[in-house]
C-alpha cells in the first residue's frame, strides 16, 4: 500500500534516505524507518522524533525517511538477515504472520494496551496473529480513482462512473477531449495490481475471497473473470505514454506526479495519494480543491458487493530485539497528539478516533467514512496471501498489462505459488 514491494506497503512517498542501517546497536538508541520522505511528512516525524527525545532524555531518535519502494527492497533484506530497524512499518496479513512466525516483531497486546483500546477492534485485526497484537495501525483506508474535477468537466464528465462499461466511455471522452485518461505506475507492478484485486473484489463473493486466504485455491471461474473484464479496460489504452516502466510515486513524471501537475484525469490509487501530491507540485498543495475521488466500479455480472473496498494500510511495530524504549516511541506514535498532527498534514486516514476531526482534506475525510461503512474491506491481496504468492500475482498481472499474459495465467501463476506454499 503508503505505496504497499516484493510487495506493496499502503503509504506515502518519494525521494530516499541518506542512512539505512537497521539496529542502532544500543539501548539509547532507536532506529525508526518510515516512507514519508516528501513533506509535510518528512518533517512532521523529524519534529515527532524530536519531542520523544525531549519527553525521554538519553535516547535518540535515528529517523530514517527513504522512497517507498527502497524501504520495502531494504525492509526485504532484514527481515531475511534478521538485522531489523527498531520500529518500522508492517502490513499485516500473511506478511506479518510470517514474521511472527521467524520470532523478529514483538508482542505489544500488554505493553500498548491503552493504545489498542482505542483502535477499532475490525481495523485492528489485520495486525493480530492467534489473538495477539504485534502491530498498532496508524493509517487505514481504502483504494479508489482519484480525479482532476476540472479535467473531468473540460471532458464533459458530469458524475463519476459507477460500471466498467461507463468508465470505458469516461476514457473516450477524455480522450476525445484530448486529455490523458489515466496514469499507473506498472514500473512498480503493485499499482498496475491493484487493478486486478479490485476486478476480482467486484467478480468474486466475499466467501470466496476469504476462504482463498486459508485454503490458497484460485479455481473458483470469478479469477478468470476479474482478468477478462481487466483485459478489456487495458484494451481501451487510457493510460500515459511509457506506463509499463512508469514509476507510482518518485518525481514529476511518476503516476502520481502526472495526476497531481495536471497531466492525466485520474490514477486509481490509495488514501495515501493527497499527501503524495502535496509533495510533488511546486506549491505543496497538489490538486487541492480540484480533487475527487470515486470507488472502483462495478463489473458486469460480478458477484462481488460493489460497496466492498480493496483497503489496507501501515501499522508500527517494534523488532523483537530493539530496546524497551522503542515500544514508548511507537505508543507515542498512536497518542492523541500525534495522530492530529499526521491526519492535519493529510498523511493518511489516522485510526486513533480523536484525530478524525483534524483530517483537513475533504476528499481524504470523506474516505473515513467509506472505510468505516463498507460492509466488507478486502485487505490488499499481496499481503493477505504472503510474500511469495503475491509476487507472483502481481508479476502475472504486470505481464498482462503488457500483454504478455492472459487472464487464465494470472490464475496459473498465483496457483503455482499458493501451492508451493501448502
Amino acid at each position: 500500500m503508503l505505496c504497499s514491494s516484493a510487495v506493496l506497503l499502503t503509504a506515502t512517498a518519494c525521494g530516499s534516505g541518506d542512512d539505512s542501517s537497521a539496529s542502532g546497536g544500543d539501548d539509547k538508541t532507536i532506529t525508526w524507518w518510515h516512507n514519508s520522505n516528501n513533506e509535510p511528512g518528512k518533517g512532521y516525524y523529524e519534529q515527532v522524533a524530536e519531542d520523544f527525545e525531549k519527553d525521554h532524555p538519553g535516547i535518540d531518535v535515528e529517523v530514517v525517511a527513504m522512497a517507498h519502494e527502497d524501504m520495502v527492497d531494504k525492509l526485504e533484506a532484514a527481515f531475511q538477515s534478521g538485522d531489523l530497524p527498531d520500529v518500522y512499518m508492517e502490513r499485516g496479513g500473511g506478511e506479518l504472520a510470517d514474521h511472527v512466525e521467524a520470532g523478529l516483531v514483538r508482542d505489544l497486546s500488554e505493553d500498548a494496551s491503552e493504545e489498542i483500546g482505542k483502535i477499532n477492534s475490525g481495523t485492528l485485526a489485520g495486525w493480530q496473529v492467534d489473538g495477539k497484537t504485534y502491530a498498532l495501525p496508524y493509517s487505514v483506508g481504502v483504494v479508489g480513482f482519484w480525479y482532476n474535477k476540472d479535467l473531468f468537466a473540460k471532458a464533459g464528465i458530469d458524475q463519476p462512473p459507477a460500471t466498467m462499461e461507463e468508465l470505458s466511455a469516461d476514457v473516450e471522452k477524455l480522450k476525445g477531449a484530448g486529455i490523458t485518461p489515466v496514469s499507473v505506475g506498472a514500473g512498480d507492478k503493485w499499482p498496475a495490481a491493484h487493478y486486478w484485486y479490485y476486478t476480482a473484489l467486484r467478480s468474486c463473493e466475499q466467501d470466496v475471497l476469504e476462504d482463498a486466504v486459508t485454503s490458497l485455491d484460485f479455481s473458483d471461474p470469478c479469477f478468470v473473470k476479474a482478468g477478462e473484464a481487466l483485459e478489456g479496460f487495458v484494451e481501451d489504452q487510457p493510460f500515459n505514454p511509457g506506463f509499463l516502466t512508469t514509476p507510482a510515486q518518485e518525481g514529476a513524471t511518476s503516476a502520481s506526479g502526472l495526476l497531481a501537475t495536471g497531466q492525466v484525469a485520474m490514477e486509481l490509487q490509495g488514501h495515501w495519494e493527497p499527501g503524495v501530491m502535496q509533495g510533488l507540485t511546486e506549491d505543496e498543495k497538489g490538486l487541492g480543491d480540484k480533487t475527487g475521488w470515486f470507488p472502483f466500479p462495478a463489473v458486469e455480472g460480478g458477484k462481488g458487493d460493489p460497496e466492498a473496498a480493496l483497503g489496507g494500510g501501515d501499522a508500527w511495530a517494534v523488532a523483537e530485539t530493539a530496546p524497551d524504549a522503542a515500544t514508548d516511541l511507537v505508543k507515542y506514535l498512536l497518542s492523541d497528539e500525534v495522530q492530529q498532527g499526521f491526519a492535519k498534514n493529510d498523511m493518511g486516514l489516522p485510526t486513533n478516533p480523536a484525530a478524525t476531526d483534524s483530517v483537513s482534506d475533504p476528499a481524504l475525510a470523506g474516505l473515513i467514512q467509506v472505510r468505516d461503512s463498507a460492509p466488507f474491506v478486502q485487505l490488499y491481496f499481496d499481503t493477505a496471501f504472503g510474500t511469495s504468492v503475491g509476487n507472483a500475482m502481481n508479476d502475472a498481472v504486470a505481464l498482462l498489462f503488457a500483454g504478455e499474459a492472459t487472464p487464465q495465467e494470472i490464475v496459473d501463476e498465483t496457483q503455482e505459488a499458493a501451492d508451493q506454499e501448502k
